[in-house]
């Protein structure tokens, strides 16, 4: 499967953006996917992952409530909506996607294919 990501942008501190992973191949369905973040300078984070099925999401405790991830399989597209976005949250943003979540959702080992990123920059 090949993925791509784009929606990112430059954004106010308190605004929102929604990010899309575009994939390609009939089987989508079959993964489950994350999207990761890189800040300059730092680590890779996770961010947030949605199963499969659909029926099972995680979120880092940094976004939990303000964060959603959905997926619509008709359209082999995962989303990201960010909401009350902070400066914190600028970083160049990833999706990844797996079959078997072999080590858990948020390490990053776990996926076999991964997107390019997209930058996501928020402003005081």
């Amino acid at each position: 499967v090949q993925l791509q990501a784009f929606g990112g942008g430059l954004v106010q501190a308190g605004g929102s953006l929604r990010l899309s992973c575009a994939a390609s191949g009939r089987t989508f369905r079959q993964y489950s996917v994350s999207w990761f973040r890189q800040a300059p300078g730092k680590g890779r984070e996770f961010v947030a992952a949605i199963h499969w099925s659909g029926g099972e999401t995680y979120y880092a405790d940094s976004v939990k409530g303000r964060f959603g991830i959905s997926r619509d399989d008709a359209k082999n597209t995962v989303y990201l909506q960010m909401n009350s976005l902070k400066p914190e949250d600028t970083a160049v943003y990833s999706c990844a996607a797996t079959i078997v979540v072999s080590r858990g959702f948020v390490v990053s080992d776990s996926y076999n294919y991964w997107g390019q990123g997209t930058l996501v920059t928020v402003s005081s």
